[in-house]
């Protein structure tokens, strides 16, 4: 392809509200253009860029056993309705009516799509398992969409979705999937990790999410230094925090009754006020939970004073939609005391949550649901389905699997795979006949890839101070040549000879026979970030031309033979 030809409109500048290398960089060399708030054309740069990654995750998926097919955009909401995600899912997704009144949603994953195809399609277990999946363009009414392709409203998505006889089949594909994702993410070039994530909207009973690490990351991730464990923080799990140390004779040792506490309604004020560590105290956290049909109720959270709740944790341990914060005049209505709230003595009908770590602990202080009066000496009993896994994990804690020491870092999810069992499958009446001619639900697996995310990520990963770097599988074209006059006719013709041998040899080549500065148009190639780069100028008078490879800009003289060869060798 030729430059002068192409439509690759390149500038010096992004717009202001862009601030990721990735979302400056592909606006910049032309990949991509604004048309709205979290909506973008792909050009033609960009185009053949999501085009090749596409064919890396189509390639891998095929021959992984899946098979591909195209849904329906438009999604009948009844479905949805079905499963029960249609108030669940939240303002995210985009609901609307035909001409006729009848409802609709866009698709932002269709597993009650795919299930209502399978369901009308396979009878027996004869016909399982089975995998389908299709790359397709999803829409999520994001409230605040930003940074580019990382967090747009509309996006380019493989979603595959698993179908078996029962659990042990689906673990396995499941495992299988793993496998298959990172073949895909190692052929990109990209350094990631696969961690332990909480399901969200999807549900099911576990779920792994690929990340790909870099600062500019939106997901806190939790990785161990001692084993290859790592999560999500929303699902990040540790080992039980241990006491401060004291020297002997010296632990705090409480006698069990109430004390009057006044003025003391944080946890530091308390822990100032016994000259205590935040370790022995109990810090209540009151949240509003949000439920279908608009349902709403005050939730209290029980943790130690020296951790912080993680709000997908306790969102999950109540089952809600979302939590969102109470106000102080909506406690004392419920008859709750703001500053010195505990589980015993609560008024009837408040739902709470106890950390599990607290599970049998001693010595502890909490607040008496009362006005300026603690609990001390407390002891947590075993209040049953009362316990549930609440703590935001931290570097420095321990971790659960081998003791290791617990750090955190930033990635950028780009694929996630769950375990869903029967979550779709029951509700949408989707059954098939077992070996004994007994009816029972599908179990699924299902798994995603954000594709136009992965350009996003590609750039995180792989930029410098002059532009983007591509990934050889990722890359627009897979060697750019440069003409340094276009006006000298040696110089012209050698560069056509070179980009038709090169072109015959299966390269793709962008040849930029442009009538610009020489300086201009290397700042383009630098901008643009395809791999390799020849430039044919002045040492051509030697028999020489200069190879350039743009992740570091190496230099390297060639003769116009050793040139070609040179890049067959990188292609």
């Amino acid at each position: 392809m030729r430059f002068s030809r192409t439509l690759i409109p390149t500038a010096k500048e992004a717009p202001s509200d862009a601030v990721l290398p990735s979302h400056i960089y592909l606006l910049r060399a032309g990949f991509i253009q604004s048309v709205g708030a979290g909506l973008y054309n792909f050009l033609p740069l960009g185009k053949r860029s999501l085009d090749r990654v596409r064919q890396v995750v189509k390639e891998e998926l095929d021959a992984a056993g899946c098979q591909e097919v195209d849904l329906a955009f438009v999604t009948p909401a009844e479905l949805w309705r079905e499963s029960g995600r249609f108030e669940k899912y939240g303002k995210e997704l985009l609901r609307f009516t035909d001409r006729k009144e009848n409802e609709f949603v866009l698709g932002p994953t269709h597993e009650e799509m795919m299930v209502n195809l399978v369901r009308q399609s396979v009878k027996s277990y004869k016909q399982l398992p089975l995998h389908l999946y299709q790359i397709k363009t999803k829409f999520r009414d994001e409230i605040r969409p930003r940074f580019g392709l990382m967090r747009g409203r509309e996006f380019l998505m493989e979603d595959g979705y698993s179908f078996h006889k029962d659990e042990e089949d689906m673990k396995r594909e499941f495992e299988h999937m793993e496998a298959t994702y990172s073949r895909i993410f190692t052929r990109l070039g990209l350094d990631f990790r696969v961690v332990e994530a909480d399901s969200g909207a999807i549900g099911g009973s576990g779920s792994k999410e690929f990340m790909v690490l870099a600062e500019s990351g939106e997901d806190e991730i939790v990785i161990c230094d001692g084993c290859d464990y790592g999560a999500n923080v929303e699902a990040a799990v540790r080992a039980p925090r241990e006491a401060p140390s004291y020297e002997e004779g010296e632990e705090p040792i409480m006698s069990p009754g109430d004390f009057h506490t006044p003025d003391t309604k944080t946890i530091e004020a308390l822990a100032d006020f016994f000259h205590i560590d935040s370790h022995h105290l109990i810090k209540a956290v009151a949240q509003k939970a949000r439920y279908d049909e608009g349902r709403e109720e005050i939730v209290l959270f029980f943790l130690r004073g020296n951790d912080d709740l993680e709000e997908t944790k306790a969102c999950n341990a109540v089952g809600a939609n979302e939590l969102v914060d109470v106000s102080e005049e909506e406690l004392r209505a419920a008859g709750l005391t703001p500053g010195y709230m505990g589980f015993i003595g609560l008024p009837e009908g408040i739902e709470y949550r106890i950390d599990r770590e607290l599970k049998g602990e001693s010595n502890l202080i909490m607040g008496a649901n009362r006005e300026e009066y603690h609990r001390v000496g407390v002891t947590v009993p075993d209040f049953g389905e009362h316990f549930a896994d609440l703590v935001t994990v931290k570097a420095g804690d321990r971790c659960a699997h081998c003791g290791g020491r617990l750090s955190t870092t930033r990635g950028i999810e780009v694929g996630h795979i769950f375990q869903l069992g029967t979550r779709y499958s029951e509700p949408l009446g989707a059954t098939f006949l077992d070996e004994n001619g007994k009816s029972r639900p599908f179990v699924m697996g299902t798994y995603g890839i954000g594709v136009s995310r992965l350009l996003a990520a590609i750039i995180e990963q792989h930029h410098d101070d002059r532009g983007c770097i591509w990934t050889r599988e990722s890359a627009p074209f897979d060697l750019e040549i440069v003409v340094s006059n276009i006006a000298n006719d040696e110089e012209r013709e050698a560069a056509e000879k070179l980009y038709r041998t090169l072109r015959e040899r299966g390269v793709e080549v962008l040849l930029d026979d442009r009538k610009e500065r020489f300086g201009f148009k290397m700042k383009d190639f630098e901008l643009i970030g395809i791999p390799l780069g020849i430039v044919v100028g002045k040492k051509l008078s030697e028999g020489k031309v200069e190879l350039i490879v743009r992740d570091g800009l190496e230099r390297m003289d060639l003769s116009l033979d050793e040139a070609v060869e040179a890049v067959l060798e990188r292609v």
